[in-house]
């Protein structure tokens, strides 16, 4: 499964090949995605050559060979299936509400709470939203509402006692407040654990590691999918 700008690069690269025959630049592919810098492309060239979508030529200057393209199900136009979408869906993992009459027998309390990919606390990944396999959760570490659980990639969140491997636990959740640990998407199309702070009218995600630094962004470039309340750790 593709994220949506993989997917939409994907399709513009091998829209250019038959055009032109020759693939575009990285310029004219982070205009055509609306990005920022030329570093997200290189980080979604590198996710499609590993997904085996393209292939890089060595030795070759913009050399890029479209291997294959996501199935579509025969769907064009406004159905969109090539990619995985960025919104987590589902109730696994709601908590329900106790029952003033539990079950006398009752023996197996845990919540299933969905392994959704993994979260980079370190440099930003793309988010990756592709449920895998589930854990079992006891109900106490959980708050209200819908959870999911996201594996942590990297260091920066080491002094906060988050290493990697963790599983993170996370209260979905659109709002933060101040000192909260999120899951953070920038652009919509990476994704990072950092500690959220307000300053005046930009948002900064704090790494909690000296070698790494805060992140300074307009609220307009980063979206809260969720609250840290917890972590799975296996030794």
């Amino acid at each position: 499964m593709l994220t949506r700008k993989q997917f939409e690069l994907l399709k513009f690269i091998n829209e250019r090949l038959k055009e032109a025959g020759v693939p575009p630049s990285f310029d004219e592919m982070k205009d055509a995605l609306d990005l920022r810098s030329k570093s997200g492309i290189h980080r979604l060239i590198t996710a499609l050559e590993e997904r085996g979508f393209i292939r890089r030529l060595p030795n070759r200057a913009r050399a890029i060979e479209v291997i294959k393209l996501p199935d579509l199900g025969g769907n064009s136009g406004g159905g969109r299936r090539g990619f995985t979408p960025s919104v987590i869906e589902g109730n696994l993992g709601r908590v329900r509400p106790p029952s003033p009459q539990p079950a006398e027998h009752e023996t197996d309390r845990n919540v299933a709470v969905p392994v959704m990919g993994r979260i980079a606390a370190g440099t930003p990944i793309e988010a990756l939203q592709t449920r895998s396999h589930t854990i079992s959760v006891p109900p106490e570490m959980l708050g209200a509402g819908e959870h999911y659980a996201l594996e942590v990639r990297g260091d920066s969140m080491v002094e906060a006692g988050i290493l990697d491997g963790d599983m993170a636990l996370i209260q979905r959740n659109e709002s933060a407040d101040t000192g909260d640990i999120v899951v953070a998407l920038i652009d919509e199309e990476e994704a990072t654990l950092k500690r959220f702070r307000r300053r005046g009218a930009s948002i900064a995600l704090e790494p909690a590691n000296a070698a790494y630094e805060v992140r300074i962004l307009p609220p307009n470039r980063v979206r809260i999918q969720g609250k840290l309340i917890g972590l799975y750790r296996k030794y």
